[in-house]
């Protein structure tokens, strides 16, 4: 049996996003910022050494190694992301954290609700998917103004899903 052209596959998606956490900082910022760092540190321990108080250089470079850590620690974490995926037949929400293993729901575009919460000085403050007693946040990693607009295009995307794939006359 064969299908007909004109109609839309179900499965066909209509959303997609993927939503990660933002970091202003990227690779080459992070060599500049660190090359900086260490020179300054080099710099003022010279002073240090040639009184004879050697012991504070390897202070200086501690900051250095820890500056360092904390950077690795949140490029890490930027590894983070939430998937959210809208067809016919299924919305998709996937977390996949820095470390460990992914969350995944699966809801019946049907049955789905989008809940907001609404701080009249800060914008959207909250984002949820629901159906029945599940409630799923969305979008945690957007700013106020970022999550209104994804809750523009998403209850947009929600609705066309709903209505169903439209069949030509």
């Amino acid at each position: 049996m064969s299908r007909d052209a004109s109609r839309p596959d179900p499965e066909s998606e209509l959303f997609a996003a993927v939503i990660t956490p933002h970091r202003s900082l990227g690779r080459r910022g992070f060599i500049i910022v660190m090359a900086a760092f260490a020179l300054l540190s080099t710099a003022l321990s010279i002073p240090f050494y040639l009184m004879g108080a050697w012991p504070v250089v390897g202070f200086f470079g501690l900051d250095v190694l820890a500056l360092w850590i904390a950077f690795r620690l949140n490029f890490a974490e930027a590894r983070a992301c939430e998937q959210v995926a809208l067809s016919y037949v299924e919305l998709l929400i996937r977390r996949v954290p820095p470390r460990g293993p992914s969350a995944e729901w699966r809801f019946n575009p049907l049955w789905v609700r989008l809940e907001t919460e609404t701080d009249e000085d800060f914008g959207m403050t909250r984002l949820a998917v629901t159906q029945r007693n599940d409630r799923i946040d969305v979008g945690g990693a957007l700013s106020p103004h970022e999550r209104a607009e994804f809750a523009d295009a998403f209850g947009r995307a929600l609705a066309n899903a709903k209505a169903g794939p439209r069949t030509a006359l």
